[in-house]
């Protein structure tokens, strides 16, 4: 006659068993379940919150997660699985040392997970361990030499180190293995600088809107605190000082509201666009703007009906590119009386006399002659253009065109 303790044993096992099946047919709430079910009859068990911690990995439940795996890695260190899921659990949850140490046990005891190495050698880099990160990319690439995400990531790393030569090698290998072709390609043309074939008229959308969702909880602190920029005030001071009084204002690329504060007391109503949906939830807090938009500015401004008295966009065309489109539809959309200000980065170096221009940074740089030709033929008066810093880069100042259009 069994005991209460086997008949609990024997129930654990036999949903063990039911996790294990429904994990492998991508059931995974249900497999969750089962674990869960599983454990409640062996409390503790490794095999049981290992699996467990692994499925909650895949439903992107991290949190929960961790404290399973480290229960599981603790009382069987050469569970491999366990500690990769630890590790990556880690990494979303941004604590960059601990799962550096646990994907470091998962590769010592699975050798040759190339994604593993990748996932390390990302984040190393978020802890700026530059040079353990360039290495951690080389070992991945020895392990697949064909691995094209990480010829990309690798190809990044190095444009940041301006060593852009063995970036454009590595991003033509992201592209000749299949990698993304876009987004390797725009990388690519932003370190070629005149060897480039073409320039792509705009970022790719997933580029930038990932950039600045993965930005936007410190964007501020960064951007204003630590890299100087103060452009957007610049921009509109002048206006501020002025007195003059606008019905609606448009703030293209409006990202956390910069600009909401200097312009309340100059407009009416403000509406913001942004293609960041975190930037415009950080905007929003500061209960300032009429109407906030999830969109890139070309679609919107392409399909808005609404006039405008005043367009503002500061340091925001360094992420558009060509233009054009954009001056037609502000034109269309600006009162009569209206004012269009931005700012815009200018161009450098050798390729200064360029009318557009894709720099390392991934920034567009865009010259004065291309921004009056633009105007004149929109319909604009140009009523300024001044020279002056936007921000600071690596310690110099990045030079910048104050225009303001009428």
């Amino acid at each position: 006659m069994s005991s209460p303790m086997d008949s609990a044993l024997e129930q654990a096992r036999t949903l063990f068993f039911q996790g294990v099946e429904h994990f492998e047919a991508g059931r995974l709430e249900q497999a969750r379940a089962a674990f869960e079910a599983s454990l409640s009859h062996a409390p503790g068990r490794p095999s049981v919150a290992g699996n467990l911690g692994i499925t909650l990995c895949h439903l992107h439940r991290f949190a929960e997660a961790v404290p399973l795996l480290e229960l599981a890695t603790g009382a069987d260190p050469a569970y491999a699985d366990a500690w990769a899921s630890l590790g990556l659990a880690q990494e979303a949850l941004g604590r960059w040392p601990e799962a550096v140490e646990a994907l470091e046990q998962a590769i010592r005891l699975s050798p040759g997970q190339a994604a593993l190495q990748l996932h390390k050698a990302q984040c190393l880099l978020r802890q700026a361990r530059v040079q353990d990160a360039l290495h951690a990319f080389d070992q991945c690439l020895a392990t697949a030499p064909e691995f094209a995400q990480a010829w990309s990531a690798r190809g990044s790393l190095l444009r940041e180190l301006n060593r852009l030569d063995e970036a454009a090698a590595c991003f033509e290998k992201a592209l000749a293995f299949g990698g993304d072709a876009e987004l390797n390609g725009y990388y690519l043309a932003s370190v070629r600088g005149n060897a480039a074939p073409s320039i792509p008229p705009a970022p790719p959308r997933r580029y930038v809107e990932g950039l600045f969702d993965d930005y936007a909880s410190d964007f501020q602190q960064h951007v204003v605190g630590q890299l100087g920029y103060q452009g957007y005030e610049r921009l509109l001071r002048p206006l501020v000082d002025a007195g003059k009084t606008f019905g609606r204002a448009l703030d293209l690329g409006c990202g956390t509201g910069l600009c909401a504060p200097l312009l309340r007391p100059i407009a009416e109503t403000i509406d913001g666009v942004d293609i960041s949906q975190a930037m415009l939830e950080q905007a929003r807090r500061l209960g300032i703007y009429r109407e906030l938009t999830h969109a890139d500015i070309a679609s919107y401004l392409a399909v808005s009906q609404e006039p405008a008295d005043l367009v503002v966009a500061a340091d925001v065309f360094i992420y558009v590119g060509e233009l054009a489109e954009v001056f037609k539809h502000v034109r269309r959309l600006l009162a009569p009386s209206g004012r269009f200000l931005f700012t815009v980065e200018a161009p450098e170096g050798t390729q200064a006399g360029q009318d557009l221009q894709l720099l390392p940074s991934l920034r567009y740089a865009h010259s004065e002659p291309y921004i009056r030709k633009l105007a004149q033929a929109s319909g604009f008066r140009v009523d300024e253009i001044a020279c002056a810093p936007i921000r600071h880069d690596q310690g110099r100042p990045v030079e910048g065109l104050y225009v303001y259009l009428a």
